[in-house]
């Protein structure tokens, strides 16, 4: 019996050490995926293989980094809003264009997405306190340009980059006018029990019961589900039911959060919509809803309501 209780004893220990070797080693790897495999870190394709009129915008966050954006624009005087859009975890803005491109056509409006540091033609290396700087020099930019409508910025996050669009849009409130999340984690606390399920006896976010004593490994928590309660602006939960990475009940508990603090939040489903494609899964529902939600808290003239007071 004394033998069993010491095995037992040292593969729990065992399991600790290798969760904590996995976390130290590897994290950035798992969480931040500049590079998809098969393929090159640089762009496969520009706005101009789709005939996009774009600039190429060249940044630099608040520590020093070069950071590159490309700004997308339905037409050179466009004063429509202007969408501020964070991709996922993997890959680079080039393989987000075909989505933005329907984007511009839908909604009328101006997209700017930003390579992380790290990803696409950026440099540097990603984390969360690297990625946070990243996304306030894109908005800073925005704010400062005399060619859109700066009152009608609004921040469009997906995955990973929902969590940075939460942050941004909470420390922003008199520049971002609304939040579009979709497919969101609640932390990425939380979802290391989800990618290495013996992790969540070990690791969780602030929905998790018990202790959890190697929370303090995680460089980069991103707490969604901490943020979005502080959110003052209206805020739109797109959720695909199918998502394969991020279980569809942290979209639920995020939006449940934020709208115990906050009237103006809108949570719409989508069955058949998976972590990637419940934009395309969506069709003209996913669109229209979009269209709504910022013809209800983004009109036009919005800008000169802002300058009258």
């Amino acid at each position: 019996m004394v033998s069993y209780v010491n095995a037992l004893l040292y593969g729990v220990g065992g399991l600790v050490v290798a969760g904590m070797t996995l976390l130290v080693a590897l994290q950035e790897k798992l969480v931040y995926v500049p590079v998809l495999p098969g393929l090159a870190k640089s762009y496969a394709i520009t706005p101009a293989r789709l005939r996009l009129t774009y600039e190429d915008i060249w940044l630099r966050s608040s520590d020093g980094v070069r950071l590159h954006a490309w700004f997308i624009k339905l037409f050179p005087e466009c004063r429509g809003p202007t969408i501020l859009f964070f991709q996922e975890n993997a890959g680079n803005i080039a393989h987000r264009l075909e989505m933005v491109r329907i984007m511009l056509q839908r909604l009328q409006c101006n997209v700017f997405m930003l390579s992380y540091r790290g990803y696409g033609a950026s440099d540097g290396y990603p984390s969360q306190h690297g990625i946070t700087k990243d996304a306030q020099a894109a908005l800073d930019h925005l704010s400062q340009r005399t060619d859109i409508d700066t009152s009608r910025i609004i921040v469009f996050g997906r995955s990973l980059g929902g969590a940075v669009g939460a942050v941004l849009t909470k420390n922003n409130p008199e520049k971002v006018a609304a939040l579009i999340l979709e497919n969101t984690f609640t932390s990425i606390l939380d979802m290391a029990g989800v990618l290495l399920p013996f992790l969540k006896w070990f690791i969780g976010g602030s929905c998790s019961k018990g202790p959890k004593p190697l929370n303090f490994l995680v460089r980069s928590p991103w707490s969604t589900i901490d943020v979005v309660g502080q959110i003052k602006q209206p805020i739109l939960f797109l959720s695909g039911l199918q998502d394969e990475i991020v279980p569809p009940v942290h979209m639920q508990m995020l939006y449940a959060k934020a709208a115990a603090h906050n009237n103006q939040c809108l949570f719409v489903e989508f069955p058949t919509g998976m972590h990637m494609d419940t934009w395309l899964a969506g069709g003209d529902h996913y669109w229209r809803t979009i269209q709504e939600f910022l013809k209800q808290h983004v009109p036009e003239g919005k800008e000169d309501d802002t300058r009258a007071r």
